[in-house]
């Protein structure tokens, strides 16, 4: 099962990264990076100083920091165990696929993927009342994660089970703040 399941992920791979275009390659290339999303990242501080009091704004945002250490350590940790080689290190794959970045370390599961939509998971879930669109951030790990099969360096099933760590992870840094932080700082408020 488990063999029929890594070879349908190796040849979804390989059909989705052989759609890629040069035309495209700088996009794509581009999109992978963490700099061109920093005005992402200050639009969301942003929002959280608009939406909330300064203490809680402060505190949310130091929940999302730990969850981003959190999600980095849990998905370092788990690449080491399962020791995935990276499509564009398998020899077997290497010269059937488009490379556009020849990262080393392993594959399983997707640091990009877990990070970006842990970030954005939280986000939403704490300012959606407020912001309706805030969902539309959610093109951002999307776009993120499908960069990673464009240019060579991911499989689907890394990504998916990225994404899965990521909304899990939020979900539970989101509660975690509702019944350790809040209160507390709820407490704070009175005084």
């Amino acid at each position: 099962m488990l063999d029929k399941i890594l070879q349908w992920d190796r040849d979804v791979f390989i059909y989705l990264n052989s759609l890629g275009i040069e035309q495209y390659d700088a996009f794509w290339s581009t999109v992978t990076k963490f700099p061109p999303w920093i005005p992402l990242f200050a639009l969301i501080v942003v929002l959280f100083f608009l939406t909330f009091p300064k203490r809680d704004a402060v505190a949310i945002i130091l929940t999302l920091l730990v969850m981003v250490v959190f999600v980095g350590t849990v998905t370092f940790l788990t690449k080491n165990v399962v020791a995935r080689l990276r499509p564009n290190n398998d020899e077997e794959l290497y010269t059937l696929i488009r490379i556009l970045r020849s990262p080393s370390g392993y594959s399983f599961f997707s640091g990009h993927a877990s990070s970006s939509f842990s970030v954005i998971t939280i986000t939403v879930l704490f300012l959606r009342r407020k912001f309706k669109w805030v969902y539309l951030f959610y093109i951002w790990p999307i776009l993120f994660a499908m960069s990673r099969v464009y240019v060579g360096v991911h499989f689907p099933i890394d990504l998916m089970v990225g994404a899965l760590v990521g909304i899990l992870s939020a979900w539970l840094f989101y509660r975690l703040y509702g019944l350790l932080i809040l209160p507390y700082l709820n407490l704070n408020h009175r005084v």
